[in-house]
């Protein structure tokens, strides 16, 4: 009789223990958004025309695009910029690069160069924005600009792209100035 009723108790212990468990409010999760690139290339030429002709060409070893049209260029970017003639004019280099499609404007970091070959001058600084609709280059870091005859510091600048006309913001040291 006492083993009954154990086996009684048990069972109704055990009947408890499950209808508990079940009467449970289940947590839902929402579904994981995946927000990483949705393709990668490598070794990647890219050609931007304008009127069929080439007005920048695009070098990176590796591109990650993502959902919104955003683009990752982490192990860097080269890019060279032509005139109405084809003429080669600038070109720019970055350690990483970014392209912000919302904004239609790109971010180069790391140690950025810009060369106008015409002038032969060259300005760098750890990072920079190319704004393509305006061709326009811009930053508030720091930059030095160096050409054949002076090296220019400043914090800060806007320019053309093709840095045929720019402006340092907050320039520091000395310059010579032509009469």
């Amino acid at each position: 009789m006492k083993s009954n009723r154990i086996s009684w108790i048990f069972s109704i212990a055990l009947v408890a223990a499950v209808s508990f468990t079940s009467c449970r409010n289940k947590e839902t999760t929402a579904p994981l958004v995946y927000e990483g690139p949705l393709r990668e290339a490598e070794d990647v030429v890219m050609h931007y025309t304008e009127n069929d002709r080439v007005k920048a060409l695009l070098k990176a070893k590796k591109i990650f695009e993502f959902q919104n049209g955003d683009q990752e260029f982490p192990e860097g970017i080269y890019l060279e910029f032509f005139d109405k003639t084809g003429k080669l004019t600038s070109t720019l280099r970055a350690n990483t690069a970014f392209y912000f499609k919302s904004e239609s404007k790109w971010r180069g970091r790391g140690k950025v160069e810009v060369k106008n070959i015409e002038k032969n001058q060259q300005l760098n600084s750890e990072e920079l924005f190319w704004f393509p609709g305006t061709r326009k280059i811009a930053t508030d870091k720091f930059v030095t600009i160096t050409d054949t005859h002076d090296i220019l510091y400043g914090t800060g600048l806007d320019a053309m792209e093709d840095m045929s006309n720019y402006t340092i913001k907050n320039p520091t040291g000395s310059m010579l100035v032509k009469d």
